[in-house]
């Protein structure tokens, strides 16, 4: 079965360059460019992973990592934090707010794809 992944980022050409690289894996991308949006998404489709931008309008992807975390029905969905932020605080408030891996950007598209597969596989 595909996993499906949703992908949250505001910057529009930054997601395109997360959705073309886990879409050529071979997983279902489902795309939100808030953090509303993106915790909507999760609610409706139950993906098999989140991978959240931090700085979004509306909520912001911790504060999205922080709700899926605290709802039961959510809360074994692995999250990854990508985000441009990557001082040591703010990859531990990340990490702290449910979140189960963090990618600072520019990442290298493999590498994101690599983590992601990584988490997937992890899964119970």
């Amino acid at each position: 079965m595909t996993a499906r992944i949703v992908v949250a980022d505001d910057e529009a050409d930054i997601r395109r360059l997360i959705v073309f690289t886990l879409h050529r894996r071979g997983y279902e991308i489902i795309e939100a460019s808030t953090g509303d949006g993106a915790l909507a998404e999760v609610q409706k489709t139950m993906p098999d992973l989140v991978v959240l931008d931090v700085m979004m309008p509306g909520l912001t992807g911790l504060e999205v990592s922080k709700l899926l975390a605290a709802d039961p029905a959510t809360a074994s969905i692995p999250i990854l934090i990508l985000s441009a932020m990557g001082q040591a605080a703010e990859i531990e408030a990340g990490l702290s707010s449910g979140a189960h891996s963090y990618l600072v950007k520019p990442f290298v598209p493999r590498e994101l794809a690599d983590r992601v597969a990584e988490m997937l596989a992890a899964r119970p």
